[in-house]
């Protein structure tokens, strides 16, 4: 039923009275108190706010650990964030815990809309409108490559699959049909579904089933997983509405999404979470698991006073000299650039560097390099462009990198974005675009592959190395240490005492 139409009151004999209670039940409908029916949510010009039901997962959506709250990092909540801003209403994000959990509220009018890489389901599907699909979803087995290897869906037959509980992926499984005997389904309810592929790696259970970005993103982790055998057929993607939710949100929800899809803001988005994640092969993480287990930590405390000298997140500086030398304090490169973060001479001069083959010395200097060449980049460059930008500059020089901004406008890109430079850098190697230039020609594409492989190596690491918190100083009159947070990557101290804040994804 309509929200907002109710069976008729009917009349008592006191008419005022009956007048009376058909407004107050109007005004309470109005204001999204009580519905009839499915309790479908309030229109959008009834409330305050756009309220969004998400999934919190790693490629949706992460929750601000430090201050307990809701914060938009991840693909979902900036799109949703973006969108809000569009129709200019506040959001209110609903975490849920589940896919199942998702879809009740959803059902029982506790949002205007869900949002966490979500297809239609395979069950319950009439109760939901898919909006504008942004992407497209496949459902895999995940399983270890000792395992020998599922080809058609009848090999499902008696396994055991793992998933998490109340997911779209126990639907799926539980909608299979001619696999004889079926498998048996175990649902965990306190996994999600990177605590499901680390299990398979670690050989603690054999089977799991997840989607396909899930698992692109899980193999620079998880170097030993593979995946030979599709469930379901491939489904688009997108935001889910009540069956009997606003119309008029969702053809504004279809607008924006049709406009991002046109304008570039989908694709930003998109290279901003995952434009990374395929840089580097099997072996490439094999190698830098190792090396993070076996060389890192003669050198981890040197890269927390970079930290604590930059504010810049020790494990990004540990990425960045592990993408320069592997760790290797003696590097040295045919052009002359030394040391564990490859400093030239001259740059290593400027800092006051006596010996670049001291690791101590080489990550210090190469810290604060890295730290003024981003403090150098104009205002209008955010984070996390920003730093990626400064990376890209650590590589090719600062003046090569303004070089690249100054044609960026030309070529119909932005300056200001890094999706935008990675485009452009690689042309300041053709003469049309050198020659404009006073900085002259440069090795632009080497500066994105560095980039691009920094971005994944620090993604890995934060899985396998805590953030580091150095304790601030006591505060006077008081009784002791007082624990301070350290800068998130990409941010730096203006002054002591004062910290600034970004996000990096």
């Amino acid at each position: 039923m309509p929200l907002g139409v109710c069976p008729a009151v009917r009349p008592t004999w006191l008419s005022r009275l009956a007048r009376l209670a058909r407004a107050l039940l109007a005004a309470a409908l109005a204001a999204g108190v009580v519905s009839c029916g499915d309790h479908a949510p309030p229109r959008l010009t009834e409330s305050d706010a756009l309220v969004v039901v998400i999934r919190d997962r790693l490629t949706t959506h992460e929750r601000d650990q430090q201050a307990e709250r809701i914060g938009s990092r991840g693909f979902e909540s900036d799109l949703v964030e973006q969108f809000a801003a569009s129709i200019g209403k506040p959001l209110r994000l609903v975490i849920a815990q589940s896919d199942q959990e998702l879809y009740e509220k959803l059902k029982s009018g506790e949002a205007h809309f869900g949002a966490g890489w979500l297809p239609l389901p395979d069950l319950d599907a009439d109760s939901f409108v898919q909006a504008t699909p942004y992407g497209k979803n496949r459902q895999v087995i995940v399983q270890n490559d000792a395992s020998l290897p599922l080809a058609e869906l009848s090999d499902l037959a008696g396994k055991t699959i793992h998933v998490v509980e109340g997911s779209k992926h126990a639907d799926r499984l539980k909608a299979l049909t001619g696999v004889e005997p079926p498998p048996t389904i175990i649902e965990h309810k306190s996994w999600d579904e990177f605590d499901l592929v680390e299990a398979v790696s670690d050989q603690r259970i054999e089977y799991a089933l997840t989607d396909s970005r899930v698992m692109e993103v899980a193999s620079n982790f998880y170097p030993t997983l593979q995946t030979t055998l599709e469930v379901g057929g491939e489904k688009p993607v997108s935001w889910l509405f009540p069956a009997d939710g606003d119309p008029d949100l969702l053809a504004r929800a279809n607008a924006f999404l049709d406009e991002s899809l046109r304008d570039g803001t989908l694709a930003r988005l998109i290279d901003r979470y995952f434009g990374h994640i395929r840089r580097l092969d099997r072996n490439d993480v094999i190698s830098y698991l190792e090396a993070v287990h076996s060389l890192l930590p003669d050198y981890e405390q040197e890269f927390k006073r970079g930290q604590i000298i930059t504010g810049i997140d020790w494990r990004l500086l540990a990425a960045l000299a592990y993408q320069e030398s592997k760790w290797n304090p003696l590097a040295t490169s045919p052009t002359g650039v030394r040391g564990m973060m490859m400093l030239t001479e001259d740059t290593a001069d400027h800092l006051g560097v006596k010996n670049r083959l001291d690791a101590s010395e080489s990550i210090r200097a190469g810290s604060r390099y890295l730290a003024d060449l981003r403090d150098q980049l104009p205002p209008e460059v955010k984070e996390p462009d920003r730093t990626w930008m400064a990376l890209a500059a650590y590589n090719l020089g600062l003046g090569h990198m303004n070089g690249a901004r100054a044609i960026a406008p030309s070529t119909g890109a932005d300056p200001d974005q890094w999706f935008e430079m990675k485009k452009v850098l690689p042309l300041l190697s053709r003469p049309q675009y050198y020659s404009r230039l006073k900085s002259g020609r440069a090795r632009g594409g080497e500066a994105v592959i560095l980039v691009e492989n920094v971005r994944m190596f620090y993604d890995i690491l934060q899985r396998h190395a805590p953030a580091y918190v150095p304790l601030a100083p006591p505060k006077k009159g008081g009784r002791g240490g007082k624990t301070g947070r350290a800068c998130p990557p990409g941010a730096r101290p203006p002054h002591p005492g004062r910290r600034t804040e970004t996000n990096l994804s």
